[in-house]
């Protein structure tokens, strides 16, 4: 799951980053209100935290501008601002959800997950090929009735190649799906964790559902 997290305090913005990535997230981070702006505008994400008290731009205008260019995007407001008149105007100018400082990281993940599943719901819960199947929401995985333990960045290389189940990604596609801007991992990386996956969910039932298309990338079918 892609989060855009817009937040100007630098150990906050570390943290969530920090955070968020080891709970399998990939996480882009703008400092402004101007640049999380443009960045909501320009990359698809599938939720965004959003500071209240920004430079250039506040929460309120940022979350109101995307609003108005079409942008659907949920948004969780995070600020130190507490009362009711404050959150009031955030659902108003179209936040999907508020959390006050100081918050329970606990907490603040939850609501992560059930915003984007809420902004999922043309996409089904269980992801399938075959009997491999891929729960976003509890994240297991199971090849029939065999429990895979995968880790965070395998589960969401997986949860990636499912989501384009048939279709042919490249490296470059797997990479901006599931890791954050400022990485920047080397392609080769990718084959690390195709390599994993393949002797989780593939070898050891003697299948071979993700396939390697020559030249081009990698494609996950029902085998």
């Amino acid at each position: 799951m892609r989060v855009l997290v817009v937040e100007d305090d630098p150990r906050l913005a570390d943290l969530l980053t920090r955070g968020l990535t080891a709970e399998g997230f990939a996480v882009d981070v703008e400092r402004t209100g101007t640049d999380g702006l443009w960045r909501a505008r320009e990359h698809p994400y599938d939720v965004i935290v959003l500071d209240i008290m920004l430079p250039g731009l506040n929460g309120y205008r940022v979350c109101q501008a995307l609003r108005d260019a079409g942008v659907w995007t949920p948004i969780l407001m995070l600020t130190a601002k507490d009362g009711e008149f404050d959150e009031a105007e955030g659902l108003d100018t179209g936040a999907d959800d508020y959390l006050t400082k100081p918050f329970s990281y606990v907490v603040l993940v939850a609501r992560l997950r059930a915003l984007a599943r809420r902004s999922r719901t043309a996409q089904p819960v269980l992801l399938r090929a075959g009997d491999l199947v891929l729960d976003p929401v509890s994240r297991e995985c199971h090849r029939g009735t065999a429990r895979i333990d995968l880790k965070a960045k395998e589960f969401s290389v997986l949860n990636f190649l499912l989501r384009h189940a048939g279709e042919v990604v490249t490296k470059s596609e797997i990479i901006d799906g599931v890791w954050d801007a400022a990485q920047d991992p080397d392609p080769n990386l990718v084959e690390v964790y195709i390599s994993a996956l393949r002797r989780k969910i593939d070898t050891p039932f003697d299948r071979r559902s993700i396939t390697t298309v020559r030249g081009v990338g990698y494609r996950l079918v029902d085998r």
